[in-house]
């Protein structure tokens, strides 16, 4: 294992380790189970919240491939899972380039063991919260052509970032170092419609376990995108954006209904005019 994943501390959680847990993974350790157990019991339902941001994940990755984004930087990537980034746009477009982004070495280690063959994706251990260091990274450099389009993935990341941390000037750093026609695209914990016992309870939990952890408003989530360009349909629940099975025009099919959980997390993509 390269030198640059140690650091693993199977004592301490990782929240890239508890969403693996949620997401039925097995690269994760008792100490992230216990966490991830706390939201399956005491707030059933709850795994709702990772799963259809991954599903939205992929729909989105999907749709950028579409309008001709062969390159991406995804931001805290987490995990490798099933239709990681890289998988869903070289099926769509077999000359995608994917660099993958995050501080956690179980990431690291986990990832290039899974892109050793791929020389078109790259796995780099940075934080977020240091842009200029992913910029700059021999990586990014040889995989990313900042002349072109470039796709910036921000899924379920920024929520992690206290607002002292800034995650609206995060994201507008990015908007100027990319070229127009780029996509930004962000998914992040929202705040329910009214009293929600849950979200306080889900919030209040991570920043006991991580000292961050920040549920937003629809207004506070759109002004990360800044002057971007919000495209169809704008900021909704990740269930609800571009579902793959919309009901069919004049049968009188209900449109499907978010549960309290899908209401707790919602999407974006955005383009730069």
């Amino acid at each position: 294992m390269p030198n640059d994943t140690a650091g693993i501390d199977p004592s301490r959680p990782s929240i890239a380790r508890i969403y693996d847990y949620l997401l039925g993974g097995t690269e994760n350790y008792a100490v992230d189970r216990e966490i991830g157990d706390f939201f399956l019991e005491e707030l059933p339902g709850s795994v709702a919240v990772p799963i259809e941001n991954r599903r939205a994940l992929i729909r989105a990755v999907a749709a950028m491939t579409h309008d001709g984004i062969r390159q991406f930087i995804d931001m805290g990537s987490g995990l490798p899972t099933a239709d990681n980034v890289h998988q869903v746009a070289q099926r769509h477009r077999p000359d995608a380039r994917v660099v993958y982004v995050d501080n956690d070495p179980t990431v690291l280690a986990h990832g290039r063991a899974l892109l050793a063959a791929d020389e078109r994706t790259a796995v780099i251990r940075a934080d977020v919260r240091e842009p200029e260091s992913i910029h700059q990274h021999p990586d990014v450099a040889r995989l990313i052509d900042f002349d072109q389009p470039v796709g910036i993935v921000f899924s379920a990341v920024l929520h992690h970032l206290n607002d002292a941390e800034q995650p609206g000037e995060l994201v507008h750093w990015w908007t100027d170092r990319v070229p127009p026609d780029s996509r930004i695209y962000i998914s992040h914990f929202r705040t329910g419609d009214g009293d929600n016992e849950q979200t306080r309870i889900a919030e209040q939990k991570l920043q006991d376990a991580f000292g961050r952890g920040r549920w937003r408003t629809d207004e506070e989530i759109t002004a990360l995108f800044g002057d971007l360009e919000l495209l169809e349909p704008g900021l909704v629940n990740c269930s609800l954006w571009r579902p793959e099975s919309a009901p069919a025009p004049n049968t009188g099919t209900p449109p499907h209904e978010p549960t309290v959980w899908e209401r707790m997390i919602s999407c974006a993509l955005a383009r730069k005019p």
